[in-house]
């Protein structure tokens, strides 16, 4: 436990955190919304700091992210916590502490102490090139983040966000000289959506993306595409529209199959032929980069957006590069977005 960054104090012993776009109002003795930042006697504090829940290798493509060093690893890690309490969550054990009853750490969700340090050489040691921060959401565990990524930038390895993009402006300035790469979920174009499914909104995670593109972060965009819930036709021509218009028509969109999860386990999984008729909406829109997920051997290639040829082949996460000297295509010379 460390005390957090990014929080104001309020008359009475309170205590307004900054990190995300919640700005919680915490009294003495509860937390926010994420349910680990902590006001302790007027100060907030990180639960989370030195619980890392997950530390593996995984491929980059897992993240996803398709246009940063193709091919290469990335050491994953998290800490408990989430802002968000999408009823959908995938990692909904690690992520909901709420669920965890009144003494949410003293199970899986105490994690293991690794410091920046440790963080650094370990990834290092497994020869990765860069470090993700995911699983859950990197807001949460702000602190541990910076001051990991600090010493990653120090020793040559990426730093790579896959994050829910409800952090604060004032966060996302702080942290964003160390960062490289996000994966950023768009989780619907409909406020209602992340009101009701996800206790949040959907302005601020547009603004999110727009500045990280301002920034000059290499932005990937992720929807998980639920029947019922997020896959009408118009509304994935808006979302598409906003990629193309507000953070370039490069900009990589991966539209993933739903699985039942969590507590939207009453809905099947996402038919492959409404994931085809997604893409096909988003590149009518202009977009060029626009690739299914958790369906191997579907839309997984890179192409190149002048000539069409493919540029990196991938079947799940096997992967050839053929861009590794260069991120022009060796057919007609021609730029693809991305740093390969």
């Amino acid at each position: 436990m460390i005390r957090a960054r990014l929080y104001e104090t309020l008359s009475g012993g309170g205590v307004k955190c900054l990190a995300c776009n919640h700005y919680c109002k915490i009294k003495p003795g509860q937390t926010g919304v994420c349910g680990v930042r902590e006001n302790r006697n007027g100060q907030l504090f990180s639960l989370v700091y030195d619980r890392v829940v997950a530390a593996s290798v995984d491929p980059i493509e897992k993240k996803p992210i398709f246009h940063f060093k193709p091919g290469s690893r990335s050491f994953s890690i998290a800490a408990p916590g989430c802002n968000f309490n999408c009823r959908f969550c995938q990692n909904a054990d690690i992520s909901q502490v709420r669920d965890q009853g009144a003494d949410p750490f003293s199970g899986r969700l105490a994690g293991q102490a690794m410091t920046p340090e440790a963080i650094v050489a370990k990834a290092v040691e497994l020869g990765c090139q860069s470090i993700s921060y995911t699983y859950t959401e990197p807001t949460v565990f702000f602190e541990l983040v910076l001051d990991t990524a600090m010493l990653a930038k120090d020793a040559g390895l990426a730093n790579i966000l896959v994050t829910n993009g409800f952090m604060s402006p004032k966060l996302l300035q702080a942290s964003a000289a160390v960062l490289d790469v996000a994966n950023v979920d768009l989780k619907s174009f409909s406020d209602a959506f992340y009101i009701k499914y996800c206790n949040g909104r959907l302005e601020p995670v547009k603004q999110t993306l727009k500045t990280m593109v301002d920034l000059g972060l290499l932005v990937e965009v992720t929807t998980l595409v639920i029947p019922g819930l997020n896959d009408d036709p118009g509304e994935l021509e808006q979302m598409a529209s906003f990629i193309a218009g507000e953070l370039g028509s490069s900009t990589p969109w991966h539209l993933s199959r739903f699985h039942p999860a969590y507590q939207l386990t009453q809905i099947g999984s996402t038919p492959v032929e409404t994931l085809e008729t997604a893409c096909d909406i988003a590149l009518s829109t202009g977009l060029v980069h626009v690739y299914t997920g958790n369906v191997p051997g579907a839309r997984e290639n890179t192409c190149c957006p002048a000539c069409g040829r493919t540029v990196v082949k991938r079947f799940g996460y096997t992967v050839e590069n053929l861009l590794t000297q260069t991120n022009k295509c060796p057919g007609c010379a021609a730029p693809v977005f991305g740093i390969y």
